[in-house]
């Protein structure tokens, strides 16, 4: 039978191990892809429309989401970004999974939308503050001062853990993305991502009643 498919969302405080997760699910299945943000912001050198971003100008950002035409959205440093809905329902109706990396906002935002019966979130701890630490300074993308910026930042994200559906403690990489993929695995099965279940029940109760009345 066919499924529907899952709003995947990913949500952690930074360094806990979100990025690297979602890129061996996708590695796990092919068939999974990122959700594209909009934004107002101009595209960087390098940036394609439609590939990294999908560039809007303020005006178009600000109809889409009048249009009720954004799962969540949000304003960051003078410029809005969101995740539109279209190419979303397209790919679920097609029993394509769609990831999200967004944090507790947004995934609030998209699981109180349209489509939020069909989300599933789960939210990635780390270990402890003093491992989370080490791995921001370790992954040596960030300056002494934006790594203290977003270990303020982790306390308020970590504190909004219990809104997941799934909450899993990221201590060891490999058996975290076991469980990622179990968890996967089994929300597929949820009987609302199987449409057909309802014909096959007729169908069933079709039988039955031939049967009966032999």
């Amino acid at each position: 039978m066919a499924r529907r498919g899952l709003l995947i969302i990913l949500s952690s405080p930074s360094g806990a191990g979100k990025s690297t997760l979602a890129r061996r699910l996708i590695a796990w299945d092919p068939t999974l892809s990122f959700s594209i943000s909009a934004t107002t912001r101009p595209p960087r050198p390098g940036e394609e429309d439609g590939v990294h971003y999908h560039f809007l100008s303020e005006a178009e950002f600000r109809a889409q989401v009048a249009d009720e035409q954004m799962l969540e959205h949000a304003h960051v440093f003078g410029n809005h970004y969101g995740s539109p809905a279209g190419p979303v329902r397209a790919a679920i109706s097609k029993g394509r999974d769609v990831l999200f990396d967004v944090d507790w906002q947004g995934a609030q935002q998209i699981r109180n939308s349209e489509l939020g019966k069909h989300t599933l979130s789960i939210f990635i701890l780390p270990p402890s503050i003093t491992e989370l630490r080490r791995r921001l300074i370790e992954r040596g993308q960030d300056a002494p001062e934006t790594i203290s910026k977003r270990m303020q930042k982790s306390w308020d994200e970590i504190s909004h853990w219990d809104s997941y559906d799934y909450v899993l403690i990221n201590d060891n990489l490999d058996e975290t993305e076991a469980r990622l993929r179990t968890i996967v695995e089994a929300e597929r099965l949820r009987r609302p991502q199987q449409p057909d279940l309802g014909t096959h029940v007729r169908a069933l109760h079709d039988q039955f009643r031939e049967k009966e009345n032999r």
